[in-house]
């Protein structure tokens, strides 16, 4: 199973807005179940995800991030986003993506950063449900 990040289009007209604040604001990442399916070109607020996860252990919303990090790469342009990798402990859950936002309090406000496909749905029962976040980070912008 290949497990992809892609970002959402809407992120950039966010960013632009004003509305996301890497470092400062409250940033998370929630899981989804295979219900829902992604539009990187209409998705950009926490309102069009449907089909949050529900399970033993996980809590609705998702988890806050640690270790925020923005690192800029000079010789390819890129910029990428990370933090810490993502656990949840002792849980029963089964989703299929991670997806990333800007945690205002109101999901018709809150933007839209990035999602993960799994691939393939994952589950956990009763263990830890870990989502490793890779070395170059969840989302990566390329100036091109």
């Amino acid at each position: 199973m290949a497990v992809t990040s892609k970002l959402f289009g809407l992120v950039y007209t966010s960013m632009l807005s004003k509305e996301i604040n890497f470092s400062a604001d409250s940033v998370k990442a929630m899981l989804v179940t295979s219900a829902w399916t992604p539009n990187q070109d209409t998705h950009r607020y926490k309102s069009s995800v449907t089909n949050e996860a529900v399970g033993t252990g996980y809590t609705a919303g998702g988890k806050a991030l640690t270790g925020k990090t923005i690192t800029y790469t000079a010789g390819s342009n890129t910029l990428a986003l990370d933090c810490d990798d993502l656990i949840w402990t002792t849980a029963t859950v089964q989703a299929r993506y991670l997806v990333f936002y800007v945690d205002t309090g109101t999901a018709a406000t809150s933007p839209l950063i990035s999602y993960v496909d799994f691939g393939a749905d994952v589950t956990s029962t009763g263990g830890s449900f870990t989502a490793t976040i890779p070395a170059a980070g969840f989302a990566q912008f390329v100036a091109s």
